[in-house]
């Protein structure tokens, strides 16, 4: 080793190289400077393949080992087995969940990636990644409107959520939920879990606020108000789905109507997205009038309103009920998923196992773009099938996210 070292040296020897032209005709000199500078390339070559190469069986053996792919891994002792350095590699794929169905609302399962075809912004782009993911986790979030207004399908919404939720969850496959109920206030009352049991005793708790009536000093108000349907959306997808990996759906059971909510109704369809998670939207049509007096309360995670929450004097006169099914409906086409409303014979359980089906029979299609993005731009995508007579079900969009710093780690 040390002699080669002493001919590398020798080799990156300006000196020695010029004394050298001295010997040979002057139409060599370029030739010469040429072979010398290869030489020492190649010799420097060998000399980096050595140090990181393990030792050879027996001095006759000459050959080394390629360099490791993993960037980060050294290796200064070859005997001592190298446990390598684990980075995380930041990707531009956009992955989008979709549905295809029939003329008869027939889904359809049987497609390949030549079928698709995926526009940015209006520009085509290549599909990379093609997959049927009945394989992959399933992370459900189940929002429950308990205001007031749903108190009188409050246990149909229980009762179909449970056998859901037993049917859906693979423990085999480590498939989990969460279960969120809002109305005055939002309160998580099961984290994500792989546990049946914990989803169906935190099912067990839902119920509808009682409504409370003070009179002091002639002044009624009324407490139990509200219905942040906005905020539950917001804080399932950017506080829990966000985090998670694989395909996320969130499935609201609510007539539709938001009262008193912090976050706005795009703000809620964004963090969505950004998230990357189908929001089915289940409508329980109430015939419980609209009182628009009564006021929310933003609170996060649960917890009381606080003084001041509700403590609007009731109104005189009415206002005009806003429309809660093309709310549900904008946020569930939006993100990619779909409106279902509650009738005689379309009831909350077969609404369910078509849901069920949708997320068991999703294709995954992901592809780079073609163009780059460093900014938290909003990019419009469309998804299409070559065969015209099919609909697909695909989000609308989604948002660039910067690329964070590499974290490495052991």
């Amino acid at each position: 080793m040390a002699a080669t070292r002493e001919s590398a040296s020798k080799w990156v020897d300006m000196g020695y190289v010029f004394r050298l032209l001295r010997t040979v005709p002057r139409g060599l000199h370029v030739f010469l400077l040429v072979l010398v500078f290869a030489a020492g390339a190649s010799i420097h070559a060998k000399l980096e393949a050595q140090q990181t190469a393990k030792p050879s069986p027996s001095p006759s053996s000459q050959q080394t080992n390629p360099p490791s792919s993993q960037p980060g891994v050294q290796t200064s002792q070859p005997q001592t087995p190298i446990s390598p350095t684990k980075i995380a590699v930041q990707t531009n794929l956009v992955t989008v969940a979709t549905t295809v169905r029939d003329k008869k609302s027939q889904i359809i399962s049987n497609l390949t990636k030549d079928d698709f075809q995926i526009d940015e912004d209006g520009r085509p782009q290549a599909i990379i990644y093609f997959a049927r993911e009945k394989d992959l986790p399933l992370n459900v979030g189940l929002l429950v409107d308990t205001s007031m207004s749903q108190r009188r399908v409050l246990g149909d919404e229980r009762t179909a959520s449970a056998t859901f939720v037993d049917r859906v969850l693979r423990a085999d496959m480590k498939d989990q939920a969460f279960l969120i109920h809002f109305d005055r206030e939002v309160e998580l009352l099961q984290d994500l879990t792989t546990s049946q049991k914990k989803l169906d005793d935190a099912l067990n708790l839902l119920e509808t606020p009682e409504l409370e009536r003070a009179s002091e000093g002639g002044d009624k108000s009324y407490h139990g108000g509200g219905t942040l349907l906005y905020d539950a959306v917001f804080l399932a997808s950017d506080e829990l789905m966000r985090k998670q990996q694989g395909r996320k759906a969130l499935i609201v059971l609510s007539d539709g109507v938001d009262r008193g909510s912090k976050e706005s109704l795009q703000n809620a369809i964004d963090a969505a997205q950004r998230a990357n998670t189908v929001v089915y939207s289940i409508l329980f049509k109430s015939d419980e009038p609209y009182d628009g007096g009564y006021g929310g309360h933003h609170v996060g995670w649960g917890g009381t309103g606080g003084p001041g929450m509700g403590g609007h004097r009731y109104p005189q006169q009415r206002e005009q009920r806003p429309d809660g099914k093309k709310i549900l409906d904008r946020i569930s086409k939006e993100t990619g998923g779909r409106l279902f409303e509650v009738s005689k014979k379309q009831p909350v359980d077969q609404i369910y196992a078509q849901i069920e089906q949708e997320l068991r029979d999703q294709y995954i299609l992901g592809y780079v773009p073609d163009k780059s993005s460093t900014s938290d731009d909003y990019h419009k995508i469309q998804v299409s099938t070559k065969q015209k007579d099919l609909t697909v079900q695909a989000r609308e969009g989604y948002y660039s996210q910067p690329a964070p710093a590499p974290v490495s780690g052991h």
